[in-house]
């Protein structure tokens, strides 16, 4: 239904509301829908999970919706005031949904060392916002520089590039004890609606209030997209376990999605944004989908694992296989169109180095997405494991909502490269 009614309001006149405090136009619309997509196809994700265990199926949607509004609001928060309460409402319903299990220790432990770092992060973007409504001259200050760092800390919390990237794989690994019904679906849900709910929030700011100090902020965040597409891609070829991995991965994957930021309004920067980032969610959640398919039918989500899986379920290994390659950007997925969007506008913008530094990262993370997929399909007899030698697939009506969620995710991962053309007209036509 919401979905619905933001598709209605497409193209109407931009409205503000809450005495200022709220903005709706189709830029902010636009990361609104994301985020009401992420929701839709994470809750099914979520329902094999609450069948498994005596936890109320109230109070999980509960979480889960009041976070999606949150994020919904911090797309279209139109003053300081409103950028700080809207990511506390999403971020306090993430530390709930991440502490779920309240007897796992691995879990406890991640949703305590988010909820530190959150509440850290929280505090200095807070500081910058009180000190930026004190001082009206800001712009005038020489302590922009420390201002911009400072906001940067707080919602790059949110984004999770490097170097505020530690919670990520812990909290991703945290939550990945099948045999002790682990949230898993929770993390698929932050790995995707954190990011969209903080790509809107950072265009707006280092757009508008920071318009004047635009060289500023394009260098710390260049320092930032190189260190996350770096550090990212090259710390998860060593990951044994495929949600760290994964974490590591969305970690390059948001160092990608800074070059759009960078660029902005012009070269189309932030239609690439939304282009990739459309795509990014199906890639993520198609592959979430897989690994709860298979954490919930063999216990476990290592690596090695997964050998010779192709043998015992042959559409699950196609699927993971095909949102794999779609995040590594082979062609013609997906995910090969939304990075050659992304980086042709950079490129277009001047920015040569990262985008260099882009195409070389994307051909690291090849080697690791190809690497599974090697092990998924040519999986010796002595290499496979009790864990797939056992596999059993469960009764089709039992995991029908994963399955669901996954062959959507898979054709949205595959298909929509090929016509772009409308989808890259639609994110053109949502300037401020």
């Amino acid at each position: 239904m919401s979905i619905t009614a933001l598709l209605f309001r497409w193209r109407e006149e931009p409205m503000i509301s809450f005495s200022g405090n709220f903005q709706t136009n189709n830029f902010n619309e636009i990361f609104q829908f994301l985020i009401l997509l992420c929701s839709t196809l994470c809750i099914p994700l979520s329902v094999e999970y609450i069948e498994c265990t005596e936890m109320a199926i109230t109070e999980f949607l509960l979480f889960i919706l009041t976070a999606t509004i949150g994020g919904m609001f911090l797309c279209g928060a139109n003053d300081l005031i409103t950028i700080f309460v809207a990511p506390e409402c999403f971020s306090l319903c993430s530390y709930l949904l991440s502490g779920y299990t309240k007897k796992d220790v691995r879990s406890n432990e991640a949703t305590m060392k988010y909820l530190l770092m959150g509440g850290a992060s929280s505090s200095i973007l807070l500081q910058e916002i009180v000190n930026g409504l004190i001082n009206t001259q800001m712009y005038n200050s020489p302590g922009i520089s420390i201002a911009l760092i400072f906001i940067t800390v707080g919602i790059g919390f949110k984004l999770s590039p490097a170097p505020s990237h530690q919670w990520t794989p812990d909290v991703y690994e945290g939550e990945s004890s099948f045999d002790s019904n682990s949230p898993t679906p929770v993390v698929a849900f932050l790995s995707v609606t954190s990011k969209v709910a903080a790509s809107a929030s950072a265009t707006r700011i280092f757009d508008i209030p920071f318009y004047f100090s635009s060289n500023e902020w394009h260098l710390l965040l260049e320092i930032l997209a190189i260190l996350s597409m770096i550090l990212g891609n090259l710390i998860a070829i060593t990951q044994t376990s495929m949600k760290r991995m994964l974490a590591y991965s969305s970690i390059g994957q948001i160092g990608y999605v800074i070059i759009g930021i960078i660029v902005g309004d012009s070269n189309d920067g932030y239609a690439s944004m939304i282009t990739y980032m459309l795509f990014y969610i199906s890639m993520n959640l198609g592959t979430f989908a897989c690994i709860v398919l298979f954490g919930l039918r063999t216990g476990t989500e290592n690596i090695r694992d997964y050998a010779g899986l192709y043998t015992k379920d042959p559409f699950l290994a196609l699927s993971l296989a095909l949102c794999l390659l779609s995040l590594g950007g082979l062609p013609p997925l997906a995910g090969f169109f939304g990075k050659l969007y992304l980086f042709w506008c950079g490129w277009q913008a001047g920015l040569y180095l990262l985008v260099l530094i882009g195409l070389l990262t994307s051909v690291v993370s090849i080697y690791y997405y190809l690497k599974i997929i090697k092990l998924l399909m040519t999986g010796r007899n002595q290499e496979i494991t009790p864990h797939v030698r056992n596999y059993r697939r469960s009764p089709l009506r039992s995991n029908n909502s994963i399955e669901l969620s996954m062959i959507v995710c898979v054709i949205a991962s595959t298909i929509p490269g090929i016509s772009m053309n409308p989808i890259i007209a639609i994110a053109q036509d949502t300037l401020f």
